[in-house]
């Protein structure tokens, strides 16, 4: 079957063919019909982030069960799944705690590295290493059943696949994480795809005010499609002051970092009114920092709160989100801006560091 291995950063990825192995136990083979290019991918691609080459990326796939192993009950060939990248082991602290988007499945095991532990792809009789349990750039993988969320048979699958990644981390950021409140006023920094869902988990919580900031004039005019009230250019625009003239001079009660980068970080935090919080969702590389006043945060009691994969419990978040999706109340045709092949792989990358798609898709026969 064909997969897109990399084998150095910021180099090419290579379209050629790789062997998969047979589903173990507790585990399931999944065809993929799509996989959603997400920022994330980018940054394995461009930065060290402890992910071993040569590597098959793509964490935001759909697909069809092909296969199941020893001791899957709740799946079955035939089955239509959405998959949820990382450790998920159903057992450990966090897992039991409602948390399974920060499991570690072993007392002091490394997530990143149990991540990468698996033996699943091989190329020449040498291993190519999988992707958080995904690899979804490739036609077929093999994943751990816990993993796996069963959807409907009638939702398109090149849609659901976003629901893997950038609909759930923008959407829960919202409503799991932050907890927004109706009638709040939102800031949002970073209009793609993970902050076009932030844009319309703000809508479905019903705040007030949803003011988005971008760079790209395109972007925020998409971003108004999603729900938000007000635009800032953050070119033209002093985004802090702007934020604060459209929420009554006191500044927002919620501002979503969707970027990562240490200038956008600060103008998030100054953008809170006294008591309101900021919410960290974008990747930043490694050596981002960001820094504030400690006084200053305890007088006015605002917060700083990180947010991985949108604080979501797949099983539970998943199906919620395609409920929404086929009640109208969730747009996820509206973000697949392209669609390539496999072999349109780098393409993809140059289109997502373009700023030319809000998600562009890689969908398979």
């Amino acid at each position: 079957m064909k997969a897109a291995v990399m084998y150095r950063r910021n180099d090419s990825l290579k379209v050629e063919e790789v062997e998969l192995s047979e589903p173990g136990l507790n585990e399931v083979s999944v065809r993929f019909a799509a996989s959603g290019v997400c920022h994330s991918d980018l940054h394995h691609w461009r930065w060290e982030m402890g992910s071993p080459l040569p590597l098959i990326l793509g964490h935001e796939g759909a697909g069809v069960v092909t296969k199941v192993g020893a001791g899957v009950t709740r799946i079955k060939p035939g089955d239509h799944v959405i998959i949820a990248f990382g450790a998920k082991c159903g057992e450990c602290f966090y897992c039991l705690r409602g948390e399974p988007n920060l499991c570690v499945p072993e007392d002091g095991a490394d997530p990143i590295e149990t991540a990468y532990a698996s033996n699943r792809f091989r190329r020449d009789g040498n291993r190519v290493f999988q992707f958080q349990n995904v690899s979804s750039f490739a036609q077929e993988s093999i994943v751990p059943a816990n993993n796996a969320v069963v959807i409907p048979r009638d939702v398109p699958l090149d849609s659901a696949a976003l629901v893997a990644c950038g609909v759930t981390t923008g959407v829960g950021a919202v409503i799991n994480t932050a907890q927004v409140e109706v009638g709040s006023t939102v800031l949002v920094i970073g209009t793609g795809g993970v902050g076009l869902n932030v844009i319309q988990g703000a809508r479905i919580a019903g705040a007030a005010r949803i003011i988005a900031a971008d760079l790209l004039d395109s972007k925020l005019e998409l971003a108004r499609e999603f729900g938000a009230t007000h635009l800032i250019n953050a070119g033209r625009e002093d985004v802090i002051q702007r934020a604060k003239e459209l929420s009554g001079g006191r500044g927002v009660d919620y501002a979503f970092e969707v970027i990562g980068l240490e200038k956008t970080l600060t103008q998030a935090y100054e953008s809170l009114r006294k008591g309101g919080t900021a919410v960290l969702v974008g990747v930043s590389a490694p050596e981002t920092t960001m820094q504030f006043s400690q006084l200053a945060m305890m007088r006015t009691a605002r917060r700083i709160i990180g947010c991985f994969y949108g604080s979501n419990r797949h099983q539970v978040d998943f199906p919620k989100m395609i409920d929404l999706y086929r009640h109208g109340k969730l747009k996820l045709d509206e973000l697949i801006s392209r669609r390539f092949a496999i072999e349109e792989i780098n393409e993809s990358f140059r289109a997502l560091e373009a700023g030319e798609v809000a998600r562009g898709v890689i969908v398979f026969d």
